[in-house]
This record gives structure tokens, C-alpha cells and sequence, in this order.
């Protein structure tokens, strides 16, 4: 049986994108095409290729509908999710063959990189990591994990991003922490391109009892005890800084999606959606979340002994994974394909496929270890065990 000579849309975004894939896959005649009961054998090839990648599950269970359009909106999604294989197929995890999720050897002094008191939370610039700890942040080779320098200068150092060449912590003016008072919360900012040394000070009165920090291509994001602080880079310092506290308990996590911000709020047992002005448009209740993570399609909220996995288009909760070692889950991370998740108080990490949140696995970090912060460098994740002062990998 030929193709018939008018391009069918759906069939041919199917012979496109399976010839990618397959190197031009050869047609079989069989009866039934996998699940479908209405594709011809000369696409069925082409066709199976897309529903086994993930890239399309059908119409229905039974039907492809080969002869429907295909919307632009469809084709963005069927592109987007061709995209996320080739990436996937060509990353340098599959470069370099290390395709193993065995146990690290941690507690043979292997992966592992001292880096003294309290490391809290990681970021990654791409050939670095930066572990932040209470008033000092540690700069680590990602390619042998060697601690390159320490910055000083800070003041209840909580959370790190890398941004626009820079790296920025927010922590507060007194060493005491009060969550009130004469305190206020100020923004760090390192230039990994100068020597080491003190931290500088770019953003002041900022609300006190800072948590996490995300940054959304334009602005910096702070949550804090009371709310969220907004801070607008610019020419000179002190930048500027919007406090917001409407609707918010105790916000902690923060992370962008590409459009809108997510703020996980433990006391309030929810994840808020915000606007670009911080105001919650929208409310998706969870119970005490922790810090969460992005994967390019949904919001990974670790949560006790779950993790809620929120669909960021519509904040539709699509997947709650139990089990898998999840206790007091706390910080979420992500690799390209795999989410990681810190159980801070039985020294464990938990991890799940990002694509169908089905588990991994889940190891050990060594007793009393106190895993927080997580992220990946492309290859490797990086932990942050804050109870033997020590970032590891694997």
C-alpha cells in the first residue's frame, strides 16, 4: 500500500520527525501498527517511532487519526518534545558513556570535596558549583570537584543562583537572625571573574530571614520570612527592592518557569503562582513543601514523604510518587532526566525519571551526612552534605 499523494498533516510531522530519529526507518507490512488500528504499513514505521520516544500516544488508545490536522499548537508540542529526545540522545552523559546509577562511593573518600561547616545550598554556572554556606561561598571545579577559592563577607548566607556572570546569595544584616526588629535583608553579589575575597553588597532592605533565590532573565527573587523581595539590577548600587508580603505566610522554595514564578510556603501548605508584580494568582494546595525544581514542563514539589509534580502550564498536580525512600523530602533537583530528592533527616537521596515520575532508586548519603542542596553541573549531580562539611557527586 502506497502513501497517498495529499500530505496528510499528522502523518507527515510522523515520517519527519521518525526519520530524524531512525536514520529513515524501513516499512513493514503487518496487520496492526502497535496500538493504532488505522495507520497504513507504509508510515506505521514512522508512527511507532513517535509513540515509543513519548512523542505522541494517539488520539485515542486504538487510533492515530492519520488523517486529522495538526494544529500549530500540536506541532509546538510534538517539535518541543522531538527536541527534548535529541538533546537527551546526545548529551554528554551519553558522550562520555556514564550511564551507571549504582551507589557512589562516598564513603570511600571518592566524589567527594571537603569544604568545611554547614554547606547549605549549590548552584552550577556551567563549569563551576557554588556552595554556599552561612557567611562564607565555596567555588568547586565541576570537572575533578577541586575547591578552587572562598568568598567571604556574608551574613546568614541562604541560597544561591548563578546569573547574568554572577553569583548572588541573600542573607541579612545580623548575625542573630531575628525575624523582626533592626533587622534587614541584604542581596550578595560575587564576580567570578575578579580574585577571591569579601562578597559585595548590591541590594539592601530587603524583609529579614531570607530562604531561597531565583532569577527570571530580569530580576533577582528572594523569599524571606514574611514574603518575597523583588530586586531590579542596575548601573549603580544599592539596587533597587520591592517587598511583598500579601498572601503569604512563610514562603521558602522559588523557582521560574519561563513565565511566571513558584513560591512553596510550607506554613500555608501551598505552592503560589505569582504575576510579575509577586501577587499569587494561583494557589495549589500541597501540604508543607520544600524546595522545588523545574524540569521544562512541570514544578517538582518535595513534600514529607511525597513529592507533588505540578503541571506548570495549567498548575494541575498530574503525579504524587510515594515511596522510593522519600522521608522528609527537601530540596528537588534536575539533571536533563532524572530529579533527585534530599531527605535531609534520614541522609538519603530519592530519584525518580523526570518523564513519567516513575522511581529510580534511592541510596544512602552516609549516617549523619544532612543532604540539602542538590544540583546538576549536565553530568553529575552535586550535593551539599551539611553535616560532615562536604559537597559529593555522582
Amino acid at each position: 500500500m502506497q502513501p497517498s499523494t495529499r500530505m496528510r498533516p499528522f502523518l507527515g510531522l510522523a515520517v519527519l520527525i521518525g526519520t530524524v530519529f531512525a536514520g529513515g526507518a524501513v516499512a513493514r507490512v503487518q496487520d496492526q501498527c502497535g496500538p493504532f488500528t488505522d495507520v497504513s504499513p507504509a508510515f506505521c514505521p514512522y508512527v511507532l517511532e513517535m509513540f515509543y520516544l513519548g512523542i505522541t500516544a494517539g488520539t485515542s488508545p486504538t487510533t492515530y487519526s492519520p488523517d486529522n490536522p495538526v494544529t500549530r499548537g500540536q506541532a509546538a508540542v510534538f517539535v518541543s518534545k522531538g527536541v527534548n529526545q535529541s538533546i537527551g540522545r546526545s548529551s554528554r552523559r551519553a558522550a562520555l558513556g556514564q550511564w551507571w546509577t549504582t551507589t557512589p562511593h562516598w564513603a570511600d573518600d571518592l566524589g567527594v570535596t571537603d569544604v568545611g561547616i554547614l554547606p547549605h545550598f549549590v548552584a552550577c554556572d556551567g563549569a563551576d558549583v557554588w556552595v554556599q554556606k552561612i557567611n562564607t561561598v565555596d567555588r568547586v571545579r565541576a570537572s575533578d570537584g577541586k575547591l578552587l577559592e572562598t568568598w567571604t563577607g556574608l551574613v546568614n548566607g541562604s541560597g544561591v543562583v548563578s546569573a547574568m556572570g554572577r553569583v548572588f546569595v541573600p542573607g541579612d544584616t545580623n548575625p542573630a537572625r531575628p525575624q523582626g526588629g533592626t533587622n534587614t535583608g541584604v542581596l550578595y553579589m560575587i564576580d567570578p571573574s575578579q580574585p577571591a575575597g569579601a562578597a559585595t553588597t548590591v541590594a539592601t532592605g530587603l524583609s529579614p530571614g531570607s530562604h531561597g533565590i531565583a532569577f527570571d532573565g530580569d530580576r533577582l527573587w528572594v523569599t524571606n520570612f514574611s514574603g518575597i523581595s523583588i530586586v531590579t539590577p542596575g548601573s549603580t548600587t544599592p539596587w533597587p527592592a520591592v517587598n511583598v508580603t500579601t498572601g503569604f505566610s512563610t514562603p521558602l522554595g522559588i523557582v521560574f518557569d519561563g513565565s511566571s514564578m513558584w513560591v512553596t510556603d510550607p506554613v500555608a501548605g501551598s505552592v503560589f503562582r505569582l504575576d510579575a508584580n509577586g501577587a499569587i494568582v494561583q494557589t495549589v494546595q500541597t501540604g508543607t513543601p520544600g524546595f522545588p525544581v523545574f524540569d521544562g514542563e512541570n514544578i517538582w514539589v518535595p513534600r514529607v514523604d511525597s513529592v507533588y509534580v505540578v503541571r506548570a502550564a495549567t498548575g494541575e498536580i498530574i503525579a504524587t510518587p510515594t515511596g522510593n525512600g522519600l522521608t522528609n523530602a527537601y530540596v528537588a533537583g534536575f539533571d536533563g532526566q532524572r530529579i533527585a530528592i534530599t531527605n535531609l533527616q534520614t541522609d538519603t537521596i530519592s530519584l525518580f525519571r523526570a518523564a513519567d515520575a516513575s522511581p529510580i532508586g534511592s541510596f544512602s548519603t552516609g549516617t549523619g551526612s544532612q543532604p540539602i542542596g542538590v544540583v546538576s553541573d549536565g553530568l553529575n549531580f552535586w550535593v551539599a552534605l551539611s553535616g560532615v562539611g562536604r559537597l559529593a557527586r555522582f
